[in-house]
């Protein structure tokens, strides 16, 4: 079945792809991603779900928008996904940013969400001091401030969210969404996304929610995993071997598998 590309029109207009019918199913990409990284899951999930995959604002074939990023701004952006295929309800899937969004989404718009699928999903920096946070914003902006492209940092990044660098296909893949990265939204979205938080929605989530992670994630660990499924009641946790970060693309065919299971019972 083709994937097909459409824009929803909105300011900024958001760019997703979709394919199959049925249920509906979103996946929403994290910080250095786009809907492309979706696109295997696509093709598998469109056999039995309407699946949909977007760029977020100021990502992949998104618009851009003026001024700071605000994520109630990202949260009412997907409402219009819902509402461009006339539904009111889906399972949504984030993974690290795109669970942070999912989360937010949930607080502010729970009856559209059927289940919450939470992938390699962090806490938030609450329990950091704002020093630390800074200090986080600030190393992974300074390159890019100083003058560096994100093609000049996808290589380094991509192999420390990795888990197996041998994994080729899965490594290309993410370097080559790393450069495609809008600079400036990016900028903007590593401040919005690290000051944001969501962790206090964790214990009001009153919907089956499935939590995945990658076995060799270092940036968000399965222990971190363990911790988030503590906090949400009717929650269930699988780790996937043999992936770090991008789940997805280091072990499509365990990522899918797990989550049909999932969304089958």
């Amino acid at each position: 079945m083709g994937i097909n590309t459409t824009k929803v029109r909105s300011n900024p207009s958001i760019s997703i792809d979709y394919a199959g019918q049925g249920e509906m199913i979103i996946f929403l990409h994290g910080i250095g991603g786009n809907k492309k990284n979706w696109t295997d899951n696509l093709i598998f999930f469109s056999q039995k779900f309407l699946s949909v995959a977007w760029d977020t604002r100021g990502y992949g074939e998104s618009d851009d928008y003026e001024g700071d990023l605000n994520f109630e701004d990202v949260i009412d952006d997907l409402i219009k996904v819902f509402k461009h295929f006339n539904r009111n309800k889906a399972h949504i899937v984030g993974l690290s940013m795109g669970g942070q969004i999912a989360t937010l989404f949930y607080e502010k718009y729970p009856s559209y969400v059927k289940s919450l699928i939470l992938c390699d999903t962090h806490f938030g920096l609450s329990n950091l001091d704002p020093k630390e946070v800074d200090r986080f914003i600030n190393l992974r902006k300074e390159p890019l401030i100083n003058g560096k492209e994100p093609r000049d940092i996808a290589p380094i990044v991509a192999s420390t969210l990795i888990g197996d660098i041998n994994n080729k296909s899965a490594y290309e893949k993410l370097v080559n969404s790393m450069e495609q990265l809008h600079k400036e939204s990016y900028l903007k979205t590593i401040e919005t996304s690290m000051r944001t938080e969501h962790r206090h929605v964790f214990k009001t989530i009153n919907v089956p929610t499935f939590i995945m992670v990658g076995e060799l994630d270092t940036l968000t660990p399965p222990s971190m995993s363990r911790e988030i499924m503590k906090e949400i009641k009717e929650s269930s946790l699988v780790i996937i071997p043999n992936a770090g970060h991008l789940i997805n693309i280091e072990n499509p065919k365990e990522f899918n598998q797990k989550l049909l299971e999932f969304l089958e019972q």
